[in-house]
């Protein structure tokens, strides 16, 4: 039975890798997908999903007004029978797409994967993330690293100072430069104006390397 789930966290936890991998786990199973992400979000150029490490796909563009069941069954009418629909950034969906998601799941039987940030930059939370909270059927915490060591949890907006910022839009499209993660005790001290933070964060280097060869 298809279900609804949401993997949440706070950034830079591996969200979008996570869904490019589930993406890529089907299509090696013959599993048709459709990966969806909201237009707000054009950091790579429109309908295009990518990684920190690199990884990408094309996506399915969809604004605030968009109908996502409409979207879907109008995917399947064109393309043909639908395995999963993965949804990236999911905390920007609004309240009613986040009900279509579930009528995606409960009326055409296709599971939903939604990644997305729980709160935003003053711990509040996101339209989308409150209200598949409260209505999907399985809730996933992906976890990441607070500079202190501890778990982060939240996220905080920082000027180029390193400073907190507290006042704002909610919607701020940025990455590394613009945003931190850090624990809910890191959070209240940067928030509160008692610190900063070193917005250079290193960098992982993967090493390259040859498909294995089979052994005969």
């Amino acid at each position: 039975m298809a279900k609804l789930y949401f993997y949440y966290s706070a950034m830079n936890a591996g969200k979008t890798t996570m869904l490019l991998q589930s993406a890529h786990n089907y299509a090696e199973r013959g599993m048709r997908t459709l990966i969806m992400t909201p237009h707000i979000d054009d950091r790579y150029g429109a309908g295009v999903v990518q990684s920190r490490i690199g990884l990408k796909s094309s996506a399915s563009g969809f604004g605030a007004d968009t109908d996502l069941q409409q979207q879907v069954e109008a995917d399947i009418a064109k393309n043909g029978p639908l395995h999963c629909v993965l949804v990236d950034e999911a905390q920007f969906l609004r309240k009613a797409q986040v009900w279509q998601l579930s009528h995606i799941v409960d009326a055409l039987d296709v599971p939903v994967l939604a990644y997305g940030l729980r709160t935003d930059f003053r711990g509040e939370l996101f339209e989308g993330s409150q209200y598949l909270l409260a209505w999907a059927d399985s809730l996933i915490e992906l976890k990441t690293i607070c500079h202190t060591g501890k778990k982060a949890t939240m996220v905080v907006r920082v000027d180029d100072k390193g400073q907190a910022l507290t006042e704002g839009a909610q919607v701020e499209i940025g990455g590394n430069e613009r945003y931190v993660s850090v624990s809910r005790a890191e959070f209240k001290r940067i928030f509160e104006g008692k610190g900063q933070i070193e917005l250079k964060q290193a960098a992982f280097v993967f090493e390259s390397g040859s498909e294995p060869q089979s052994k005969r």
